[in-house]
């Protein structure tokens, strides 16, 4: 092999060894790339959670991406984003960021729909409106579409209530929901949990007071509402299970708040008692129509349970402790009354 041949190989091998160097290289880069793209930290920490509401497009949630800044680089999230097809599949629902997760981990958690529930704890509302306004801000759906769906006559008398009892149905308690959970579906859970909540056990302890459900609801919501200390409501619940039995006016000062529709009210005045509605026990013998609040099941197992005793009276305290004194006869009902008034008076509580 001559010298000139030795050269031209030895030129070839090197062009040879250069290309596929190079080619080594691009394709490293590519490499690279690709794992930046799909692998490396993207999520921000900007957001803890990302929203995307029923119907949103691809357009909607990567427009909230990019302005929220909750990933480094939008425009890599939305090419990754297209290859992994996710624009086609996008789902709504309540989903959880975690700084530096990348791309691949973010686009798979949204495909699947993966997102964090909501836990849900509610007791002691009041207004059904005050009830659904708080919904709305745990959940997607808005507090109008609730209280719709609570006055609608034709739905809820298929459920067995009527609009002054509906707000019987929610069981105070912890609920674990997704976070784009409509109103229809919110109600039926919440339908579901009422009938769980009651058990063949509570069924027979109600039948055997001859209460229903309900009613065993509304007078829980009186007793919850006049008791500060959850020990004190069994005497308290037994108390007004002797008036009822006997016929006597419940005379609950909750009630006549509630009918007045004033919750500033901290002593009840003769004005106040004249206030003509079904809900005020100090003009209609028996229980008001519908709860006058959201009873806590500790009130309302208290009702069921209920401690037998004599007590038709009772009145706050005068130490403001929030404990009652309890009377047989009106003679000591009288005197206790006196000394909360007194205490009153001195502490210029005129309403």
């Amino acid at each position: 092999m001559t010298e000139k041949t030795k050269k031209g190989l030895s030129l070839k091998a090197k062009i040879i060894t250069a290309f596929v160097l190079l080619v080594v290289v691009l394709l490293s880069i590519t490499g690279i790339t690709y794992y930046l793209r799909y692998f490396g930290e993207s999520v921000t920490g900007n957001e803890k959670y990302l929203y995307i509401k029923t119907g949103s497009s691809f357009d909607d949630v990567y427009k909230t991406i990019r302005d929220k800044e909750i990933v480094k680089d939008s425009v890599v999230f939305h090419w990754a984003a297209v290859n992994m097809v996710y624009p086609s599949v996008v789902k709504p629902g309540k989903y959880k960021l975690t700084e530096g997760m990348s791309n691949r981990h973010f686009i798979n958690m949204l495909k699947s729909g993966n997102q964090e529930p909501v836990k849900l704890s509610f007791r002691g509302y009041r207004l059904k409106e005050d009830f659904a306004k708080y919904i709305s801000t745990q959940l997607e759906t808005d507090s109008a579409s609730l209280v719709q769906l609570l006055d609608s006559t034709s739905l809820i008398s298929k459920y067995g209530f009527n609009r002054d009892n509906i707000y019987g149905m929610f069981i105070p308690n912890s609920y674990e929901l997704y976070w784009n959970t409509s109103a229809q579906e919110f109600f039926e859970r919440m339908h579901e949990e009422y009938q769980k909540f009651w058990t063949k056990k509570r069924l027979a302890k109600a039948e055997e007071m001859s209460l229903k459900p309900l009613e065993v609801i509304s007078l829980a919501a009186i007793v919850d509402a006049e008791a500060l200390h959850d020990k004190e409501m069994p005497t308290i619940a037994g108390l007004y299970m002797n008036r009822y039995k006997r016929g006597i006016k419940l005379q609950a000062d909750p009630t006549v708040i509630y009918a007045n529709k004033d919750f500033s009210i901290r002593r009840v005045l003769n004005k106040q008692l004249t206030k003509d509605s079904p809900y005020n026990t100090y003009l209609y013998k028996g229980l008001p129509p519908g709860p006058i609040m959201m009873p806590s099941i500790a009130a309302i197992d208290a009702v069921l349970n209920y401690a037998h005793h004599n007590y038709i009276y009772m009145c706050a305290k005068e130490d403001f402790s929030g404990y009652h004194n309890f009377a047989v006869t009106e003679a000591e009902h009288r005197a206790n009354a006196r000394r909360f008034q007194q205490a009153l008076n001195q502490r210029n509580i005129k309403r």
